[in-house]
């Protein structure tokens, strides 16, 4: 038995904001646009501020996110939709604004602070929300989780619930166009990674399978497409697909190893989490690969690296070997390559295990690694 969680409305394709627009009416008279100032630079906040316009609806822009979201952006948040009286959030661009959006939802009702719900269910009568992606990896537009920066413990965090679910996803591929290209790989890792590890996730089922599957196929298609031209539709929609794919197959069957173990990179070293995520996934996965033999085999098989007459460990490590050339054709960077003090990380790895492990996903493999294993793995990424 399982009980599968995604967004009770989605709304796909060119042109989806617009099939939206009637039931954006009913969420109130006035939005707060949670957005980034490259997004507003673009003039994409403003085509949104115009259909809420032609609907008689009001909204002000929160674009004040230098980084990856963290407590101080969410709080800043909450006082801007609480002093414009605003009655819905709108949540456009890529895994920042999208989760900053959520956060701020659930802040503006919940009392406390972020990090006293870590570990918890995010419970509440929460204003209602609509999110955009500009992006296709996250698939944040359609999960019930947050990831922020706690600033007083420097430790990047997890925050989940179904409330956190948006009334309407709206997901336009002609929105990710204009991403760069190295937009495009590191948000298309992050859809991979979810893909993959929901596939090999304790948790997975027969629907969140359909959906793993069929997006590890799309990317390891269309990724370098679209990662070396941006303008091809048939890439950049596929993409979004796959992204929203992993998005919802996580909510039911959630990350494991290699989100568990980026995490803490992205929150001490501030990197993109699409970045870690990718740096990370071959050695991770290689270090669980033992424990899921036969769901690695199956995605071998589906991408075309292993044949249905291999032994699941021979097809397991074909998909492997498939993977580590994928990252390499995209020029995934390496530690060393993308500049992190290679000193300073070793004298965190201790830390980042602990908090790898306190963050509960690595707990979702079928091997599940001691603190000691998970730094024998940072050993080996700062020695590449």
């Amino acid at each position: 038995m399982f009980n599968f969680t995604t967004a009770p409305r989605t709304i796909v394709g060119e042109g989806a904001l617009e099939q939206a627009a009637p039931y954006l009416k009913e969420f109130g008279k006035k939005a707060l646009i949670v957005t980034g100032k490259i997004i507003t630079k673009t003039g994409r906040a403003g085509q949104v501020q115009k259909v809420l316009a032609g609907l008689g609806i009001d909204s002000v822009i929160y674009n004040d996110l230098p980084g990856e979201p963290d407590d101080l952006m969410i709080y800043a948040g909450v006082k801007v939709f609480k002093d414009e009286k605003c009655d819905f959030i709108i949540g456009l661009g890529g895994g920042t604004p999208l989760d900053t959006a959520k956060a701020v939802a659930a802040m503006a009702v919940l009392p406390g602070k972020l990090i006293d719900y870590f570990g918890k269910e995010m419970k509440g009568d929460f204003a209602p929300l609509v999110l955009i992606p500009t992006t296709a990896g996250t698939g944040s537009e359609v999960t019930k989780y947050i990831v922020y920066t706690d600033t007083p413990t420097d430790s990047k965090l997890l925050l989940k619930g179904d409330a956190l679910l948006p009334k309407i996803a709206v997901i336009d591929y002609t929105y990710t166009v204009s991403a760069p290209a190295s937009i495009t790989i590191n948000t298309g890792m992050d859809a991979l990674t979810h893909a993959v590890e929901s596939y090999t996730c304790r948790k997975a089922n027969p629907v969140t399978d359909m959906f793993c599957l069929d997006a590890v196929k799309r990317i390891f298609k269309y990724l370098p497409v679209a990662a070396k031209d941006g303008t091809d539709k048939e890439a950049r929609e596929n993409m979004s697909l796959a992204a929203y794919e992993a998005g919802v197959a996580i909510n039911t069957s959630p990350t494991t190893i290699v989100h568990g173990m980026s995490r803490p990179i992205g929150a001490l070293f501030h990197v993109p989490h699409g970045i870690s995520n990718a740096m990370l996934i071959v050695e991770c996965l290689r270090a669980v690969l033992e424990g899921c033999y036969g769901r690695f085999a199956r995605l071998g098989i589906e991408i075309g690296a292993a044949d249905a007459k291999d032994t699941p460990k021979v097809a397991a490590e074909k998909f492997l070997g498939a993977l580590e050339s994928f990252t390499r054709g995209l020029n995934v960077p390496t530690l060393r390559e993308y500049g992190i003090n290679l000193e300073k990380f070793a004298a965190m790895e201790d830390k980042m295990a602990t908090d790898s492990l306190a963050s509960g996903s690595p707990a979702n493999c079928y091997k599940v690694l001691t603190k000691e294993e998970e730094i024998k793995v940072y050993d080996v990424l700062r020695n590449k």
